[in-house]
């Protein structure tokens, strides 16, 4: 115990011990980087690996659509098309416009299109004939019958055309609700320095959940930007496939944007503002209208229950005491 006690307040041996530890922490501090390498570089490399990673499922997937975009029609469709020579009587104008704002886009679609509409007349006047004549028993003469397969036939020749518009609204719809919210995504990535097609790339990544068909137009528009020799023809085919007022105000906003060099930030905030207020106007229409269309059900279903209830007793005890 002595010893340690003189060694304690030995001043060489505290000396000693100082230097040591000066020493120590010396080539401590000189090693440590050493042997922990160039974190940095193993940092980027990483990075750099998951950047090729999502790069090479990003083009599987766009290689997989181009490939669904162009299938190609189904062949005894299009035979039959092309052995009636119908292809130019049972295509409108607009067919191509209304396909692509149903979301169906390329040459198959059409072809579909317009074999349904040769198809479809004959196949609701044969059923129509069937089950007029042979399962239901009517009193109606023949030409009756007759005359009521040809309004089936021309229903028939009306019901791609009915279910390509519902598609339509449907989309609309589905389109308009996350497209105020859309707005306002823009709107950040455009004031933090973004590009607009860098804008509309990442807004499509991150409103697809909320609403697939949006997400698909934008990136649409985002292709349509980087090959379209002029821009205002991009924002105007987006327009024109959404068919909305809303998205127009905006295609007509960023066209003017691009014309005459104003800052897109307030354009799409002005936009934004807009159609956040057109979707509480049509959520307060609707709601408005909801106690005109419960009306007939009311109606129907509740005030006969209603009556049964309320006039039931009194009707068992009258026939109690009669």
């Amino acid at each position: 115990m002595n010893t340690i006690m003189n060694l304690l307040f030995d001043k060489d041996f505290l000396v000693m011990v100082f230097v040591g530890i000066l020493a120590f922490a010396t080539v401590l501090t000189l090693g440590i980087p050493y042997l922990e390498g160039n974190g940095l570089n193993e940092r980027l490399k990483s990075v750099a690996a998951r950047r090729e990673e999502l790069r090479a499922k990003h083009h599987a997937a766009l290689n997989s659509k181009r490939a669904s975009l162009r299938v190609e029609p189904v062949s005894y469709m299009k035979a039959t098309l092309d052995r009636f020579k119908l292809g130019n009587m049972l295509e409108s104008e607009n067919t191509r416009e209304k396909l692509s704002s149903a979301g169906y886009r390329g040459q198959a679609p059409v072809i579909t299109f317009m074999f349904f509409r040769f198809v479809m007349p004959f196949v609701l006047f044969a059923v129509v004939l069937f089950y007029l004549f042979v399962v239901l028993h009517l009193g109606w003469s023949p030409l009756q019958k007759v005359g009521a397969a040809f309004v089936g036939a021309l229903i028939g020749f009306y019901a791609p055309d009915m279910f390509v518009n519902n598609m339509i609204a449907r989309r609309q719809q589905s389109i308009m609700r996350a497209f105020p919210d859309a707005l306002d995504l823009m709107l950040i990535c455009v004031e933090s320095g973004m590009s607009i097609e860098s804008a509309f790339t990442r807004v499509a990544g991150e409103i697809g959940s909320q609403s697939a068909e949006l997400a698909e137009e934008l990136a649409l528009t985002t292709a349509e930007l980087s090959y379209l020799p002029d821009r205002r023809q991009a924002f105007d085919n987006l327009a024109k496939r959404c068919g909305h007022s809303g998205v127009k105000a905006v295609a007509t906003a960023l066209n003017q944007a691009e014309k005459y060099g104003t800052p897109l930030g307030q354009a799409l905030r002005v936009t934004a503002t807009e159609n956040r207020e057109m979707r509480m106007q049509e959520a307060e229409r609707k709601a408005a209208s909801l106690p005109a269309k419960l009306t007939v059900p009311m109606i129907i279903f509740f005030l006969p229950c209603l009556f049964v209830v309320i006039m039931g007793p009194a009707i068992i005890t009258i026939k109690k005491m009669m």
